[in-house]
């Protein structure tokens, strides 16, 4: 198939080509989500961070970050493309936005499941500007026809178009602006080995642990202008699973409960009243997490699929991996065997069950209540 190279420019593509359909579609829906976004929305941006050295914890992702920030800018270079890994609520969108402002540069959004055809790629590619920073949510999602379109972009800084169809169709070579690619995924291993060897950067977020989180939370309650004292703080961190996002919330909510009743300052009883209501208890369980354990008691404890606890308690089974089963791994409530899941000891006491010792060669034990 011939190939010829050019610059990219979309309109070369023509006005009427789906390609330039798609570009322009994609900034009015970006704007009029903007335009109609709710003010909880709007007051979580505004509770993010901005520049590397106001976001807290991470230490070593953050000292590997500014390192590769100031070697870039020092060559004059675009900053390699990243991929952040780890559970949801943990930063990943706040860094891939921070990453745009040290470099002073434009952030484009979108997420795995929306590049549904190459074609909504190179919509995106084509309003890229020298250093911008391209930023795919859920990049594990990408499907693979679109993820080859990613090789030679993230490589080359090129795309190829293919004009025409059939024997004499031919293969158009588009340069692009160097930029950089950040990827964030719950699901580090679904990403095909050659796409995740094209990421300069990879850096794993973990929980964190409660001081930060309090720390995160003072931060929090002085941009809200809500009190907030120290017990306040950690009895919310406490209850967080070790999430920003969720301790946010938390804090949220329990803002809402002062101001109704009357309160100056968010202390260790408001917030206790506050997790009275939301169905939250000491270890930072919610309602789903219960009937996920208690689930797995009305069946002996186990082992079960995921896809049949996924029918029993009404959740999605990607839902269940990835929001509720790690901090119930965490907190050692269930295990994940070859053969599904086990409710351990721990877990059957966190809903008033007793576990009966497993049986020599058996994996599961009997329940009483």
């Amino acid at each position: 198939m011939p190939r010829e190279e050019h610059v990219f420019n979309p309109l070369a593509l023509g006005p009427e080509s789906e390609g330039g359909a798609v570009a322009g579609g994609a900034a009015r829906g970006d704007a009029s989500r903007a335009e109609g976004a709710s003010g909880e929305a709007l007051l979580e941006l505004g509770l993010r961070p901005a520049r590397l050295e106001e976001f807290i914890g991470q230490e070593r992702i953050v000292g590997d970050l500014s390192v590769a920030l100031r070697a870039a800018g020092g060559r004059g270079e675009a900053l390699d493309h990243v991929l952040f890994s780890g559970p949801p609520g943990l930063g990943k969108t706040s860094l891939a936005r921070i990453l745009a402002g040290e470099m002073g540069t434009r952030l484009h959004a979108t997420s795995g499941p929306a590049l549904e055809k190459p074609k909504d790629l190179v919509g995106i590619l084509s309003q890229l500007q020298r250093g911008d920073v391209l930023f795919i949510d859920e990049i594990h999602r990408v499907p693979t026809t679109v993820e080859e379109y990613l090789y030679t972009a993230m490589e080359d800084f090129a795309v190829e178009v293919p004009i025409d169809s059939g024997p004499h169709a031919r293969l158009v070579s588009w340069r692009l602006e160097p930029f950089t690619l950040v990827g964030a995924t719950t699901r580090e291993g679904l990403l095909s080995a050659p796409f995740r060897a094209r990421f300069g950067l990879f850096e794993r977020l973990d929980p964190y642990p409660v001081e930060d989180l309090i720390t995160i939370l003072l931060r929090a309650a002085e941009l809200l202008s809500v009190g907030l004292d120290v017990e306040g703080a950690r009895l919310l961190a406490e209850r967080s699973r070790g999430t920003p996002r969720l301790a946010v919330r938390f804090l949220r909510r329990a803002r809402d409960r002062a101001q109704v009743a009357g309160r100056q300052t968010i202390d260790a009883p408001l917030a206790r009243e506050t997790f009275e209501q939301l169905g939250v208890d000491e270890m930072g369980l919610e309602e789903m997490d219960r009937r996920i354990l208690r689930c797995l008691a009305a069946s002996g404890g186990g082992p079960l699929a995921l896809k049949t606890i996924a029918a029993v308690v009404d959740e999605n089974g990607d839902t269940i991996e990835n929001a509720y089963e790690p901090h119930l791994l965490r907190q050692g409530l269930l295990r994940k065997t070859a053969r599904g899941r086990i409710l351990t000891p721990a877990g059957a006491a966190a809903i008033g069950v007793r576990l009966d010792p497993p049986s020599e060669g058996s994996d599961q034990g009997r329940l009483f209540p």
